[in-house]
């Protein structure tokens, strides 16, 4: 893992362990992003259209990870929506929480112009995982499929 930022995945029993690393914490939370929609659709496809702000808090960072993901899958499930860029422009404490700011891209599932790749159900708190080492931001999530 040289790369400055990127993200893998790694088998689990009817689940996908999501890795996913960069500079800084936000990055690290923009690749886990594309990582999830990565294996939803071909992001490559996914044309940056339409614009979302989002905001979610969690009471740690691990939670946050889960808000965070769990936001867009939902913006997914409900309103059909496919995202290729994902700008998180803060990750903050505030009082006992944590918050996130993000804006994310992209525009409505088409079957003549997207793939189905693999159904994401929900994000779990199993293995999830946010480490800085050695200055360098790593967070992990399993995603039900």
């Amino acid at each position: 893992m040289n790369n400055e930022r990127g993200f893998r995945y790694r088998e689990h029993t009817a689940d996908v362990i999501i890795e996913a690393w960069g500079p800084t914490l936000e990055a690290a939370f923009e690749e886990a992003a594309k990582a999830m929609f990565t294996l939803i659709t071909d992001i490559e496809k996914v044309e940056p259209r339409e614009e979302f702000s989002i905001e979610v808090k969690g009471f740690d960072l691990e939670n946050l990870l889960y808000q965070w993901l769990e936001e867009l899958l939902y913006y997914h499930d409900s309103q059909n929506l496919v995202f290729s860029k994902f700008q998180v422009m803060e990750i903050s404490r505030v009082g006992e929480d944590y918050l996130l700011k993000a804006k994310v891209y992209g525009e409505k599932f088409d079957r003549k112009k997207h793939i189905p790749g693999t159904v994401v159900k929900a994000v779990t708190y199993a293995e999830m995982r946010v480490e800085n080492r050695n200055g360098k931001w790593f967070v992990s999530a399993v995603l039900d499929i």
